[in-house]
Parts: structure tokens; sequence; C-alpha cells
């Protein structure tokens, strides 16, 4: 991804201060100029020369930083305007849909980006002003960034959807790219025919294996099918093959095995020996079993608007708290204020969560409760929460962590696609007129 495309706020955070302070030198020095002019008209908005200068010479700045040979000023500039133009449509956007954010989230955030860079705020803000930089813009700056972050995930990261079978198809693929290695527990009945079996004896051993596939699909216990039926010699064991590695599962129903899903049979497969019918009873990785330590938990959510801030939120959350410490129902509470639509009619239950389910917050404020422990509130990207551990266990999550895996890379090629589309969507429904000569 070219660097000009790496948000302000996500740059930052990845400790890059001293590259900004540099950049940021230049951009006050290019904001000093008298002369501005307008250079597009964005729907209702303009993009001025100054905003345009700005930008360029801090995008040009960082990327001499980074490789020391800029694109040819020509050319960055207009990146600079296209830039600049999408976010201004973005914003405006956010601004018709009511999308705004606070002076508290905004403050939190710069005091964030400050503690991670290493530096107290009022050392930041000196750090900031020392080189130039307006640090009311720089807030701003931040807040456009944070508002933008909040469309693109209502708009588009939210709205992407991953299916177990496209998690399924992701990893088939990789087990042939021999990306992965995965074990199979398979389960198995054969209707064996004789050598130089006759046409009639095929036939009517294929017939009695569709007959039973019949019987499996309507319900029927597949392992005790294959104990009464199949002509396997695992038959006395239900026809467990155990696990296998993809390369130790028999060629004839190797493909097979490779498309189904946990607790699916498949079609009857024929081959020199008889009819087949596979049942996939398990899938895991060859590699190393992964326990992790999982929490039963559930919450209560609330979330800022324009009739209560952040400060109100918290101060709800925290009286809620103090009824669940004297004996009222948490199950009741959730039910009744929580704002989680998929939670609060269950009381507020999360189910069991692997670390990284939730959004990262969690996982920080849950670690150090005990069994029946209520936190604070705190805050993530949905809002305000209080939540309670009710239980611990190990689990052995090889198969959720490898489909974890799946599911994210698919979910973010999704999100880049859709959100790419979004993004030219925008810029063909919006009117722009250049004001400059090429």
């Amino acid at each position: 991804m070219d660097k000009t495309t790496i948000p302000l706020l996500q740059r930052l955070r990845q400790g890059g201060l001293i590259a900004f302070l540099l950049a940021y030198s230049a951009w006050a020095t290019a904001a000093a100029e008298p002369l501005d002019a307008i250079i597009a008209v964005v729907n209702d908005d303009v993009v001025m020369a100054s905003e345009i200068n700005r930008m360029f010479e801090r995008v040009k700045a960082e990327l001499q930083q980074q490789r020391g040979d800029p694109p040819p000023d020509a050319a960055l500039r207009r990146q600079v305007l296209e830039r600049l133009i999408v976010m201004k449509i973005q914003l405006q956007l956010a601004a018709q849909t009511g999308l705004k954010v606070d002076d508290d989230t905004l403050n939190r955030a710069v005091s964030n980006i400050a503690s991670e860079n290493g530096m107290p705020l009022a050392r930041f803000r000196e750090a900031v002003e020392r080189d130039g930089y307006d640090f009311a813009q720089f807030r701003e700056d931040i807040r456009n960034e944070i508002i933008i972050s909040r469309l693109r995930q209502r708009e588009v990261s939210n709205l992407v959807h991953v299916s177990d079978r496209e998690i399924d198809n992701h990893l088939a693929t990789q087990v042939q790219q021999d990306t992965i290695e995965m074990e199979y527990r398979l389960a198995h009945i054969l209707v064996a025919t004789p050598q130089a079996a006759s046409e009639e004896d095929a036939e009517k051993a294929r017939k009695k294996a569709e007959k039973l596939l019949r019987r499996v699909r309507a319900g029927e216990d597949f392992l005790r099918m294959a104990a009464e039926n199949s002509g396997d010699p695992q038959a006395p064991d239900s026809g467990d093959l155990g696990w296998r590695k993809a390369g130790e599962v028999p060629t004839v129903f190797s493909d097979a095995v490779t498309s189904l899903r946990e607790g699916e049979v498949s079609d009857v497969i024929g081959s020199p020996s008889g009819y087949h019918i596979i049942k996939l009873l398990g899938v895991r990785s060859a590699g190393e079993e992964l326990t992790v330590k999982q929490t039963r938990a559930r919450h209560i959510l609330i979330k800022p608007s324009e009739l209560m801030s952040s400060d109100d939120v918290r101060e709800r959350l925290d009286k809620l708290k103090k009824r669940i410490e004297a004996g009222d129902d948490f199950d009741d509470l959730a039910r009744s204020h929580s704002e989680d639509k998929a939670t609060a009619a269950k009381g507020g239950d999360l189910g069991w969560v692997s670390p990284g389910d939730l959004a990262p917050k969690f996982d920080e404020v849950m670690g150090p409760l005990s069994p029946d422990g209520i936190s604070d509130p705190f805050e993530t990207e949905f809002g305000w929460h209080i939540v309670q551990v009710l239980k611990r266990r190990d689990h052995d999550n090889t198969r959720e962590a490898l489909r974890g895996k799946a599911r994210d890379a698919i979910r973010q090629r999704k999100i880049e696609e859709t959100g790419q589309a979004w993004l030219r969507r925008l810029r063909d429904e919006a009117y722009v007129e250049y004001r400059f000569r090429e």
C-alpha cells in the first residue's frame, strides 16, 4: 500500500512521531504562504491550494525519509488532490448521517497517541507545536480520521460477512497448495463387490449403497450402520478410520473428503473394491494442538449519543455496576439497559470467547477479573461496556484458530475489495469541478 493512503492516526500509532514532526515542519512552512485559491469544488465544499500544499509537503517529506525517491511533484500533487477530494466526500456523508466524534473521545485518542509515542500529553503537545504545527489543527485532523474510520466501519466492514462455506473452500485450497497440513477423522461404510464382479453384482451393491446413504441422510446413526452393514475391515470399530493426514487418506475418496464439512456425508463413491460412503467426523491441523483459556462472560453496552455524552454513559454504567454488586440481577439489567441487540435478549451473554474474539479492550479488561468479577466501565469502538466474567476453561482451539485465521484473511480481502468499490461509487456520484489548468 502506498504511504499516501495510510491515515495519519495509524502512522502515529505505529510510532512514527519523528517522521511526523519532520514532515509537519515542512507543512507549517508551506502553510505560512499567503496565497490561496480554490483548486476544486466538491459538492458543497472546496479544496484550497493551502490544503494541498500542507498535505503535499507532509507526504513528500515522509516519502523522502521512507525511500528517498518520491514521485515527481506534479504527480504527487495530483494524488494529494484526489485524496483530499475523497476525504471531503466521506466527511460530508458522515455529517449528513449524523456521525460525529465528541471531544471526550477525541481527547482520549490524542492521549493514547501521546502514550504510544512515549510522552505525556503536555510534552507531546510541546513537541508538535515546537515544530510549527498548530495543535488545534492536529486535533481536528485526528477527529476527521476517527470519523472516516467509523464511517467505513459502518458502511463497509459491518456489512461484510464470511460464510462457513467460504472458510471451507479457503482451507481446502490451502491444503491443495500444501500451505497447511490437515488431519481428518473419517468413518467409512463399504458395500464390497467380489473381484471380477458381474454387472449384476455391481449394480446390486450400488443400489444397496444408495439405500444406506438415504438412511444416513434421513438421520440414522452412521457408526451403527457401518458396524452392521460395512464390508470394510474397520466395521467392528463402527467404520471409524481414526485421524489421518491428507496424504494418508485413500486416493479413491480423497477429493470427496477435502470438499466435505465436518459432520457431512459423501455421495456414493465407486472403486474396484466396491461402493463407499464417507462421513467426516472431525478436522484439525496436523501441527501441535493449541490450547487457549476461554472465558464465559456477559456484558452491558451503552452508546454515547447527542443526548448522552461519554461521561454520562460512564456514570450510568457505574450506577448499574453498583446495583449488581448490591444484589440486582445482571441478566435483568442487561435485558433492560444494554444496547447490544445481539446479546441483550440473552441477558448480555457473550458465550465462551477465546482471546481475540472480541474487541481488544475486552481481553485487557477481563484478564485480571476473577469469576463473578465485574469490570469498571470501559470504551471500545462500539460504545461503553461493563463486563462480568462467569467462568474460565482450557479449550483445544486448534480447529477454531485455523478457521479464525481463514475467516480473518477472507474478511480482510472482502473489506478491501468492498471498500474500494464503495469509494469509487462515492467518487463517481459526487459533483467535482476542477479549477486549475493542467
